[in-house]
C-alpha cells in the first residue's frame, strides 16, 4: 500500500523576505515560510537581528538554521546588506513576525519529553537529538527529557508529574508510549484536570505512529516537530474499557480477530516497520478465518450515507463559523476539571446489565471487528475514512471472515483509493459504547495496539476528555470518498 498520511492543509504560501547580512555567505534575497518561522530576537550588543527556521532539506525533513542580519548603521549610500533601523522599530516588527508566523498557537510550548530508544526499529533517540530537539530548541521551548527504560515506566512518570509545569507531554516513539501517557493521566486523582489542560504531542519513531498521522498529517519526526511547534490544543475524545474489574483508557482503536492477530501476533517482526501490519493482515485473510462473538452496540449513525453526512454536518460546520473544529469547548464530558476521577460511566461495565436501547449485531462469521476513534491506524492504512477528533463516536467497521479469494485483491484495493467505507464487505457505522464477547476459546484482544486479555469487554466514549496538539485543530485525513457530494434526497433517505 502507498503512503496516505495526508495533511488537508497546505503550508501557508505567505512568507518573510529578507536580504541577508554579513554573516551569511550570500546576499541573495532569502523567503521563508511564516509557518517555518520558529523565533526571531535582536542583539543589541552585536547588532544583529537572528531569526531562527526550519529549513526545508527534503519533502520529509527539515532541521533548525538561523538567518542573521546586521542592524548596523550603513556603511555608504550603496551599502545593501544592513539593515538599519532603531531598535524599537525592529523589536515591533519581531513582534508582528511572530504574531503571524503562529498566529492563535502557544508559543514556547513548556514540553516534558519522553524518549523511548527502543521504540519500533528502533532510532527515537537518534530522531530526538538530530531531527526534533534543535527545533523545539530554536523555538525557545523550555525541554525537560526523559529516556524510558522499560514498559510502562511513562505510565509511572505522568501519574506523578507537575502538570502545572509543563503545557504538553511529548513521547517520542510508536502509539503505545502515548497509550501509556493517557492511561497515566487518567489514573492521577486530577485526571479530569491533567487530561484536559496536558496535551499530548506525538514524535512518531515506532512502527505504527497513528496518533502523529492523524493530528499531523505525517509520520516524520522533523515535521511532527514543526507542527507541535505551531500547532493548537484540541480536544480528542478518549474510551473507557472495561474487563473484570478493571478500566482502562483508549485514544486509538478496539480490535478482534484478523486485525488484532496482524498487530499482536506480528510482535516478532518489529524489524519491518508498518509493513509488519499489512504483512499480519493479508496472511490471515488467505486463511478465511472467523471469530464468532456476541456483539452489543449504542448505535449512534447506522448506515454509510449517514455515516458521511454525520461527517459532512460536521466538517461544513466547523468552515461555515470559521474556527478550527474539534478545540476543546462547552460539549466536552470535562464539564468540572477538578472534579477527582474518571467521568462516571453512562452504561456500567462489562459486569452489568445490558442497556434496553443497545442492539444487537450479528457477529456470527466475523472475520474483523475493528472500532476507531481515529482515521489512520499507520501512515498507510486509513482505515477509517468518516473519524472525527471529538464527535463523541466510535467508527465500527465489520468484515465476514470467509471472503472469496477473488474479492480480497479488490477489498486491499480499495484501501488506496480511499473507497473502503464504500466496499460491499465491509459494513461501516457509529457507536457511542458497544460489548462484545468472544465465542471461542482464546486469541487477541488488541487496544491501542497492547494485547489484553481474552474475555469480554465493554467500551464507552467520552467526549473531549482528551488533549492533543494538531497541526489544524482537527483531524488530518480527506474523509469518506465523495462526502462533499451527499445530497438533500440522500439525506432523506439516510
Amino acid at each position: 500500500m502507498v503512503n496516505r498520511c495526508w495533511s488537508k492543509a497546505q503550508e501557508s504560501r505567505r512568507t518573510v523576505v529578507a536580504r541577508a547580512g554579513a554573516s551569511e555567505q550570500s546576499n541573495a534575497p532569502r523567503s521563508i515560510p511564516l509557518y517555518n518561522i520558529l523565533w526571531a530576537e535582536l542583539s543589541e550588543d552585536t547588532h544583529t537581528l537572528t531569526i531562527d527556521y526550519a529549513e526545508n532539506l527534503t519533502n520529509v525533513r527539515l532541521r533548525a538554521a538561523k538567518l542573521s542580519i546586521s542592524t548596523e548603521p550603513k556603511s555608504s549610500a550603496t551599502d545593501d546588506e544592513n539593515l538599519f533601523a532603531p531598535a524599537e522599530a525592529i523589536a515591533k516588527w519581531i513582534d508582528t513576525l511572530l504574531s503571524r508566523a503562529y498566529g492563535s498557537a502557544p508559543r514556547q510550548k513548556r514540553a516534558y519529553v519522553l524518549v523511548n530508544p527502543h521504540a519500533g526499529p528502533g532510532g527515537a533517540q537518534e530522531y530526538w537529538n538530530h531531527d526534533v530537539k534543535p527545533i523545539f530548541e530554536a523555538a525557545r521551548m523550555p525541554l525537560t527529557i526523559h529516556t524510558t527504560t522499560h514498559s510502562g515506566e511513562a505510565l509511572g512518570l505522568v501519574r506523578e508529574v507537575d502538570i502545572d509545569q509543563f503545557d504538553i507531554v511529548v513521547p517520542c516513539s510508536g502509539d503505545g508510549l502515548a497509550y501509556e501517557i493517557f492511561n497515566g493521566l487518567a489514573s492521577r486523582p486530577d485526571c479530569q484536570r491533567a487530561l484536559s489542560t496536558l496535551a499530548v504531542a506525538h514524535i512518531p519513531c515506532g512502527s505504527g505512529n497513528a496518533l502523529a498521522c492523524n493530528v499531523f498529517g505525517t509520520n516524520k519526526p522533523s515535521l511532527a516537530a514543526l507542527a507541535i511547534v505551531k500547532g493548537m490544543p484540541t480536544a480528542i475524545d478518549l474510551a473507557s474499557v472495561t474487563q473484570g474489574e478493571t478500566r482502562s483508557i483508549s485514544f486509538l482503536s478496539q480490535t478482534l480477530g484478523v486485525m488484532a492477530e496482524a498487530d499482536l501476533a506480528t510482535e516478532h517482526l518489529r524489524w519491518m516497520g508498518e509493513a509488519r501490519f499489512f504483512y499480519g493482515a493479508l496472511s490471515r485473510i488467505l486463511k478465511k478465518k472467523e471469530y464468532p462473538c456476541d456483539l452489543y452496540v449504542k448505535m449512534e449513525v447506522e448506515h454509510k450515507l449517514g455515516v458521511k453526512e454525520h461527517y459532512k454536518r460536521h466538517r461544513e460546520g466547523s468552515a461555515a463559523t470559521g474556527e478550527a473544529p474539534f478545540v476543546k469547548d462547552a460539549e466536552s464530558e470535562v464539564s468540572d476539571p477538578d472534579k477527582q476521577g474518571l467521568p462516571p460511566l453512562k452504561y456500567g461495565t462489562i459486569r452489568d446489565k445490558l442497556p434496553e436501547d443497545w442492539v444487537k449485531v450479528d457477529a456470527e462469521k466475523i472475520g474483523t471487528i475493528f472500532t476507531g476513534n481515529l482515521a489512520y491506524m499507520s501512515s498507510d492504512s486509513l482505515m477509517f475514512n468518516a473519524a472525527l477528533l471529538s464527535d463523541g463516536c466510535l467508527d465500527v467497521y465489520l468484515i465476514d471472515g470467509n471472503i472469496p479469494y477473488a474479492k480480497i485483491l479488490g477489498l486491499l484495493a480499495s484501501l488506496d483509493d480511499n473507497s473502503w467505507m464504500d466496499h460491499p464487505l465491509i459494513k461501516y457505522f457509529k457507536v457511542s459504547a458497544f460489548r462484545i464477547a468472544p465465542k471461542y476459546d482464546d486469541g487477541y484482544i488488541s487496544i491501542d495496539g497492547e494485547k489484553m486479555p481474552f474475555e469480554p469487554f465493554q467500551v464507552e466514549v467520552h467526549r473531549g476528555l482528551g488533549l492533543v496538539i494538531t497541526k489544524n485543530g482537527g483531524i488530518e485525513a480527506p474523509g469518506p470518498k465523495n462526502w462533499d457530494t451527499v445530497t438533500a434526497s440522500q439525506r432523506v433517505m439516510a
